[in-house]
């Protein structure tokens, strides 16, 4: 924040001294939303020195907060020495520049500060190519007002990615490129379906982990790698918004012979921006053809309903919203205590991935919804068809096994296609 010159004089750093501004519709609650906008802009490296209220009706075509409010924040920004600020919602391309020349500071939005956080996340190729796309789909019906933005070259929120370096950008140069975009991520979508269709011919189910950004679901993919014994191929997990932006997936091996693939996918958050959610479609399909979904919550947020919320409008926007769903209500171990966690429904449980508690009663609910369908089984397997008792014992939950006269007799839980296929062996 402050650094020492040669002549041992405390200097400020040029970074970003934002002020954040929400406006709020029909008696709309904006606390919440507010809180996760000074989380973002932290997060993306500004220091938030203020924040302004308004409650409008509609917004104004022209500054989107109207003429004195305008006034008002250009005041604010001088008196606090503030050099950008971020609203809370998503300007035109006109509003932005309007709001530009009025206060004098760089204007920002919050669809920009989220493909910023991407941008700087990002590390796969996909990754890269999805935030180029969407700040792409984002910038290309602005590119009047936000050009000057776009002209940036220096450092500072908004900046990273595919900026451009002239005002007079070629819209078809946009376009070609975003059509170039969108061939490389087919192709890498195809790789996808082809690890999909593997999937779906060899039966394993598929359990996806989706929540609010930072609820942590890699670290719930991790606790379940260690039961599983496969600590090795532990998934980065850190402290902070939108940690991973890639799909993680791992297959999970429990002692009762179940297994599922794990699946994690990028973190949600409030007002997700239509340019993202339209980039990493590929990558949200993945939750599509999930047979359960754990929803991470954490509960030790004073938001945690607030992000449930927007879990299942984000769940709902992509078609996943009909999915079987367990919550998980996570860092139970940083609640302050006699607090109480919330039971949704009965499909609820606590547990801390940091601390490994409450995993096994989870992973149980979990099972016992990817292997509903599963029948309990009685076969007698000829001594000559080791291959199929071999099969059992690998892949399928037997309760029991006895060695006869006439073969090995088990009773075991087999699902439909098991059944059907080892029906003359049954007794």
């Amino acid at each position: 924040m402050f650094e020492i010159n040669e002549k041992n004089e405390v200097v400020r750093e040029n970074l970003t001294r934002a002020v954040l501004v929400g406006t709020s519709f029909e008696e709309e609650d904006l606390r919440a939303s507010m809180d996760e906008l000074k989380g973002l802009a932290e997060e993306a490296g500004a220091e938030v020195l203020g924040e302004m209220i308004q409650t409008r009706q509609r917004p104004d075509k022209a500054t989107y907060i109207g003429r004195g409010k305008v006034e008002e924040l250009a005041e604010m920004c001088r008196n606090m020495e503030a050099n950008t600020v971020i609203f809370n919602n998503e300007l035109s391309g006109a509003q932005l520049r309007n709001l530009e020349d009025a206060v004098g500071v760089t204007i920002l939005d919050r669809t920009i500060l989220i493909l910023d956080i991407f941008a700087a996340r990002a590390s796969s190729a996909e990754g890269r190519l999805q935030v180029e796309l969407a700040q792409l789909q984002y910038r290309l019906p602005r590119l009047t007002g936000f050009g000057r933005s776009l002209s940036r070259t220096g450092g500072g929120i908004g900046t990273r990615g595919p900026g451009e370096k002239k005002l007079e950008t070629d819209r078809r140069h946009i376009q070609s490129r975003m059509d170039e975009i969108k061939k490389e991520i087919r192709e890498v979508q195809r790789s996808r379906q082809v690890q999909r269709s593997r999937r779906e011919k060899s039966e394993i189910p598929v359990v996806a982990l989706v929540g609010y950004t930072n609820a942590g679901k890699s670290a719930l993919m991790n606790a379940l790698l260690r039961k599983s014994e496969k600590e090795d191929k532990s998934v980065f997990e850190k402290n902070m918004l939108f940690a991973t932006l890639d799909v993680s997936q791992r297959k999970i091996r429990l002692d009762s012979n179940r297994e599922f693939i794990l699946i994690d996918t990028v973190g949600f958050v409030s007002k997700l921006p239509h340019s993202l959610v339209d980039a990493f479609k590929g990558t949200l399909e993945e939750v599509l053809y999930a047979d359960v979904l754990v929803e991470v919550a954490d509960v030790s947020s004073k938001d945690c309903e607030f992000n449930m919320n927007v879990t299942a409008a984000v769940l709902k926007e992509i078609g996943a919203g009909e999915i079987p769903r367990i919550i998980a209500f996570n860092k139970t171990d940083l609640l302050q205590e006699g607090s109480e966690i919330p039971l949704v429904s009965e499909k609820s449980f606590p547990i801390s991935a940091k601390k490994d508690i409450g995993i096994d009663a989870l992973t149980d609910a979990v099972c016992d919804v990817i292997y509903a369908e599963q029948c309990s089984v009685k076969l007698l397997i000829p001594y000559d068809q080791g291959r199929i008792s071999s099969y059992l014992q690998e892949k399928c939950i037997v309760r029991s096994m006895e060695y006869r006269n006439d073969g090995t007799y088990f009773e075991a839980d087999l699902s439909i296609a098991d059944c059907s296929r080892l029906a003359e062996y049954m007794i």
